[in-house]
């Protein structure tokens, strides 16, 4: 319809029992307690319905100083009204009787409606009037007919420049007579905004191209949340068609992340102000995120993948697991009977197979309609053949991600699924407290707030002494250490600071050495009563053997067990990294070269590194010399864990820099009393790794 042939205009306004008002009017999750509607006449340019005042029950009846003087009224008085549904039928009632046909709705701002209304009656599950999708944002109609006006942020702002006194009027009334002011001087309210009824789901490709500031992260979603669940969550903000990518772990189930991407940086930038509100009782973080981002996670390519999405009309998803690997199209359909029927029939249905035609026991399915796939999901766990089957509902990006998994590589992980990393310059090492841990950062702290966060004593930081520990995905762990100058600054900085807020975050802080530093690396813990050992620390007789710590330890021993040309060697390791330092760094401070990493989180046990490793960017000359005086002293290869030199003066960021693993055969079907003999057996005539 166009605008220009409403006859009226609901002005609307709300308020919320919660402080945030204005722009941030809904962004803490306050239920709205009051509404003022009104009606303008834009035949007559006259009000024809004066303001009506609605009071709402709130499910908590607690006001805010800001609530009571917006609204002129206290918990007692908020208490006796109507809950929501009933106060927005009673409006319903009164727009569809009293107010003559066709009109929309005028509201200050995209709050009222975007991030006050439609949130929380999707969260009660209260459905809307059409009429509720569709609205004049009075601001934005006022830069359109002032397009040089300056910045306007409330109704008040236009009132003034248009030369109206409204200090004696509420809201409601100001917006009545704005929007007859702008209608005498000629403007048109035409092209209302509109709030998307439901999601799509869509498809992308690898090669489009995505604005970077439509684009946010989300966190903390429950396993179980679907597309549909996430895009309620943003109920009455535009999610582009397919715009919900669902995020897996690298075992392809659901990690508790998703990238959402907006209509336009408007909506994305009113979502950000969502962080921290709630689905069910868990709390969602939402941060800002790229187009990169998204592409890697729902960007396809021209596949059997793509080709099944984009040529299905269905409304729903469902992705099955634990199929026999001979099942086929006719099985699948047999098993979903005719109460449920795939669209599409056998063409609805995606095996997800490996690069070799191998099916891997996955496929997903298409339904036409929501009705379908409940019925088809209250099929989980029942048995197909002898195995039973997993159901759950799947998205477009779920299939991308799953399929070019399996398609690229196979599931076989074969680097550690968590290994901490720094990706400043190397930390230091030794007894000496000078350094300081924090615990529980934010993870978008940078390290600006850590120097901020520290105040007086940001001044006894040595340069380039904040490392932020990542994890081996790259990402923040919440984790940073910290050099300090003195040992003093360390203690006096642990000691104020402990406990202290970074934005909304209590931060833990504990003074150090850099050898509880590198423990805690290896997986044990700092706090104020000291370290404690890891669960399981491959060579625990020394727990913490860094650079010349290692060589020397590796040397004692070395040189008790052997001699001759096997002692000098032994020798030689240890002058050699004894000479090796960093530059930049004060001469009593030992750099490790070494990293230990724990017993269960390497690929496997590797024996002493060939000749060839010598020229490895992972080993040094320390290192090759240490391996062979190893080697000569008669150590079996299998009893040293892995070590990584990495190049100074900068440590690796990502699971990148191990060295790529000798190649590896996954066996299926094994009975379980098999032991390694029996396998070795099995591979008879073919060399088997001794690792």
């Amino acid at each position: 319809m166009m605008a220009g042939s409403y006859s009226n205009l609901v002005v609307l306004s709300c308020t919320t029992a919660g402080q945030a008002a204005g722009d941030l009017l809904g962004s803490d999750e306050s239920e709205i307690v009051h509404i003022l509607w009104s009606v303008v006449d834009t035949t007559a340019n006259t009000v024809s319905v004066p303001v009506q005042s609605l009071v709402v029950k709130p499910d908590h009846s607690e006001l805010s100083d800001e609530a009571k003087s917006r609204t002129g009224m206290d918990e007692g008085a908020v208490a006796g009204g109507a809950p929501i549904q009933a106060v927005l039928e009673q409006l319903h009632q009164s727009l569809t009787n009293g107010v003559g046909a066709p009109f929309c709705l005028v509201v200050d701002g995209q709050q009222a409606m975007r991030q006050c209304l439609h949130p929380e009656t999707c969260k009660k599950g209260i459905s809307l009037p059409d009429y509720f999708y569709a609205f004049f944002d009075l601001r934005r109609e006022f830069r359109k007919f002032q397009s040089t006006s300056p910045a306007i942020s409330s109704v008040r702002d236009m009132a003034q420049h248009l030369g109206l006194d409204v200090t004696a009027v509420d809201e409601c009334q100001a917006m009545c007579l704005v929007i007859e002011r702008l209608i005498g001087l000629g403007h048109k309210f035409t092209d209302p905004e509109t709030v998307d009824y439901k999601y799509e789901p869509g498809t992308y490709q690898k090669n489009e191209l995505i604005d970077d500031d439509t684009i946010l992260r989300v966190r903390g979603l429950p396993w179980q949340s679907s597309d549909q669940d996430i895009a309620r969550f943003f109920r009455g903000l535009n999610i582009t068609k397919g715009g919900v990518a669902v995020c897996l772990n690298p075992q392809g189930r659901r990690n508790g992340e998703a990238l959402v991407r907006f209509a336009s940086k408007e909506h994305r930038d009113l979502a950000l102000l969502r962080h921290k509100h709630h689905i069910g009782q868990r709390y969602i973080e939402v941060y800002k995120a790229t187009g990169e981002d998204f592409l890697k996670v729902a960007g396809g390519n021209a596949n059997e993948a793509t080709a099944f999405l984009r040529d299905s009309a269905a409304e729903v998803i469902v992705r099955m697991r634990g199929l026999p690997y001979t099942a086929t199209a006719a099985d699948i359909l047999n098993f979903f009977g005719q109460s449920c029927p795939v669209a599409g029939g056998e063409k609805g249905i995606l095996f997800v197979r490996y690069a070799n035609g191998r099916s891997t026991g996955d496929a997903f399915v298409l339904f036409e309609t929501e009705a379908y796939a409940q019925l088809a999901l209250a099929k989980h766990k029942e048995s197909l053949g002898k195995r039973y089957i997993e159901l759950f509902r799947s998205t477009a990006a779920e299939v991308q991600q799953v399929w070019n998994r399996y398609q690229q590589c196979p599931l076989i992980h074969t680097t550690p699924t968590m290994i901490p990393m720094l990706p400043q310059q190397a930390i230091t090492c030794g007894s000496i407290r000078d350094c300081v841990r924090m615990r529980g950062l934010p993870y978008q702290a940078t390290h600006d707030d850590v120097l901020a966060f520290l105040g007086e004593y940001a001044v006894y930081v040595r340069d380039h002494g904040i490392h932020m520990v990542l994890n081996s995905s790259g990402k923040p762990s919440g984790d940073c250490f910290i050099q300090m100058y003195s040992p003093e600054a360390a203690r006096q900085a642990a000691e104020k600071c402990h406990r202290q807020y970074m934005g909304d975050r209590y931060i833990e802080v504990f003074q150090c050495s850099g050898d509880e530093m590198n423990f805690v690396l290896m997986g044990g813990q700092l706090n104020k009563n000291g370290i404690v050992s890891p669960p399981n620390v491959y060579a625990a007789e020394a727990p913490v053997l860094l650079d010349a710590q290692m060589c020397d330890y590796l040397g004692q021993q070395m040189t008790a067990t052997a001699s001759g040309p096997a002692a000098a060697a032994a020798a030689a390791a240890v002058a050699a990294a004894n000479q090796y330092q960093y530059p930049g760094y004060p001469p009593q401070v030992q750099v490790p070269q070494m990293s230990i990493l724990p017993q269960g989180m390497m690929q496997s046990p590797r024996g002493i590194p060939s000749p060839a490793a010598a020229t490895s960017p992972y080993y040094t000359s320390a290192a090759a010399a240490a391996a062979a005086a190893a080697a000569a002293a008669g150590y079996p290869p299998a009893m040293y864990p892995q070590y990584y030199f990495p190049s100074p003066p900068v440590s690796p960021t990502s699971v990148g820099y191990y060295p790529p693993p000798s190649p590896v055969l996954r066996m299926r079907g094994i009975p379980y009393n098999a032991g390694v003999p029996d396998v070795v057996n099995f591979f008879g005539g073919y060399q088997v790794g001794a690792s």
